[in-house]
């Protein structure tokens, strides 16, 4: 079952990227009593991911702040060092939370995995951005398989 609007955010573990290693977080109370933009890609240093989603809501960040958004995270199925290093490459800090879905657990919880095992990337996230206020989905925007179309940040902040 794919979450939908008006669903709460699952209660799962999650990585972020502490001082010197990984720290666990529950997916649940990243997203309560705040308004968060969370949007989710396929994989860190990919092409469409590197070179449009991720740069896209690093740019608006202050836009989507202004509009009352708490937090912006990106979130992928990869472990944290690597979204650590894609944010510090792409200049996320301070702008964006790097969110690691190492095992796929938020991802599953929330149906919104895609085998992409042809490819050689195995089991990652669908391409997606939802708004999620008080832990509750408002708005969820799922993009067609291989397509950019509705995730991106002028989308999203066209929302709020």
């Amino acid at each position: 079952m794919t979450i939908a609007v008006g669903d709460s955010i699952p209660d799962v573990t999650v990585h972020i990227m502490g001082e010197s290693a990984p720290e666990p977080r529950n997916s649940g109370a990243l997203f309560a009593g705040r308004k968060v933009v969370l949007f989710a890609l396929p994989g860190a240093f990919t092409p469409t991911c590197s070179a449009k989603h991720l740069p896209g809501f690093i740019d608006a960040a202050a836009e989507f702040f202004e509009k009352g958004v708490d937090e912006i995270i990106c979130l992928s199925v990869n472990d944290a060092w690597v979204m650590d290093a894609w944010g510090k490459a792409q200049g996320a800090d301070g702008k964006l939370t790097m969110v690691a879905d190492g095992n796929g657990d938020l991802s599953r919880a929330m149906g919104l995995t895609a085998d992409m095992s042809g490819a050689g990337f195995g089991e990652r996230s669908v391409r997606y951005a939802m708004i999620v206020d008080n832990g509750v989905v408002t708005h969820l925007n799922v993009e067609e398989p291989r397509k950019f179309k509705i995730s991106d940040a002028q989308t999203m902040l066209t929302l709020l």
